[in-house]
């Protein structure tokens, strides 16, 4: 199977739907659909136009779709037509949803990923941004976790640490992301706190508000991306920070930490500090030692070379950074940061042009681009 030609077919697949009258959310999900199917059946049933039978078969998934949204919209429309027997209090099902999809026959990671395609609202591409792997993959992971709980009955909910692992996903794509679910994070993650007393709990909370606290920072008026140094620290919710903070510190005292608490105590260390050239980065060291024992993640070891660079020199940092696979995402951004404090611009610019091209969203690229232009300019100057 020849995934590199399953990708390169994708965008001319996806366009013949579009041209067909098909949304492009629909059709999006229609050809995401084909190429699972086409993982499924092409091993011992190649076609003889590949991209004849990936359109052939992601227009049938559409129009499957679309008569199946059809059909539910006139079961609502005779619901709605119904009188109300009565007064009936409102409720939220949304947190309750999340457990179910995080289904005890589903391993972690397929319920993570199910959750934030059926519940969450995230795409199969920024979910597979997520998790580093190809968004092919993660349709085909989607895929199958669908096919595990079909036909099981969803009375068994899932484990709090899936849910919470959704939630800290769905935070951070509607935080940095194209689509706004970072309040809708925050609001569920109060409701799972006032009903699951743990501490890791809390920290998500916690992380979730000291990060919440300077999103009005994070962005210039044209849109451009604000560096954490370059932030107006006088314009962050105050009132959100001390919140994270007696969350976290609460959650701390119970002497059970996470990475949650972990990543927390962090945010926490950059909110406290009056200025960046304030910050206490050798504590900031300490805590991400503390998450790579944790999670021995490979973001997290990369965002620990950048705190190396700050507290004890960027060659530090550098010597960090080498031991990292440099196809991490913003590998190359970290690198050129750090060249660029060690005095290396020519080598920092060339860095930051490569960041910019493997960036993964327009504003993140736009800055990488400006970054290695402003470089370029001091080094002719």
């Amino acid at each position: 199977m020849n995934e590199a030609l399953l990708r390169s077919l994708t965008p001319s697949v996806l366009a013949v739907l579009v041209r067909r009258g098909a949304d492009f959310a629909a059709a999006e999900d229609a050809v995401q659909d084909a190429l699972v199917e086409a993982l499924r059946v092409w091993p011992t049933d190649p076609p003889r136009s590949a991209k004849g039978w990936l359109v052939t078969v992601a227009w049938r998934k559409f129009l499957d779709q679309a008569r199946a949204d059809a059909a539910r919209r006139r079961r609502e429309d005779r619901l709605d037509d119904q009188p109300a027997p009565g007064p009936a209090p409102a409720v939220d099902d949304t947190l309750q949803l999340y457990f179910l999809c995080a289904h005890p026959s589903l391993t972690p990671s397929s319920a993570v990923a199910l959750t934030l395609r059926a519940v969450g609202g995230l795409t199969t591409r920024q979910i597979a941004q997520a998790y580093l792997v190809p968004e092919a993959t993660m349709a085909q992971r989607i895929s199958r976790a669908k096919r595990t709980v079909s036909g099981v009955r969803f009375d068994r909910p899932g484990d709090v640490a899936t849910v919470l692992r959704v939630l800290y996903l769905v935070f951070n794509e509607g935080y940095s992301g194209d689509v706004d679910l970072a309040a809708e994070a925050i609001r569920l993650t109060r409701q799972l706190a006032a009903r699951v007393d743990h501490p890791e709990v809390a920290g998500l909370l916690a992380l979730m508000l000291l990060h919440h606290a300077r999103r009005a920072t994070r962005t210039a008026p044209d849109g451009a991306l604000v560096p954490l140094a370059a932030q107006d620290r006088g314009r962050w919710d105050t009132e959100l920070i001390a919140e994270g903070v007696g969350i976290l510190q609460a959650a701390l005292a119970r002497d059970r930490l996470g990475e949650f608490q972990a990543q927390a105590a962090i945010a926490a260390l950059h909110a406290d500090a009056p200025t960046a050239e304030e910050t206490d980065w050798v504590q900031i060291v300490e805590w991400y030692d503390e998450l790579v024992r944790l999670t021995d993640n490979p973001v997290v070891r990369l965002n620990r070379a950048v705190a190396v660079g700050e507290a004890d020199g960027p060659r530090a940092g550098l010597a960090a950074l080498a031991t990292l696979d440099d196809s991490l995402p913003r590998h190359a951004a970290v690198a050129a940061y750090l060249h660029e404090r060690d005095g290396d611009l020519a080598t920092a610019a060339r860095l930051y042009a490569e960041a910019a091209h493997k960036a993964p969203n327009l504003a993140e690229r736009d800055h990488l681009t400006r970054q290695a232009a402003r470089l370029n300019t001091l080094r002719r100057g």
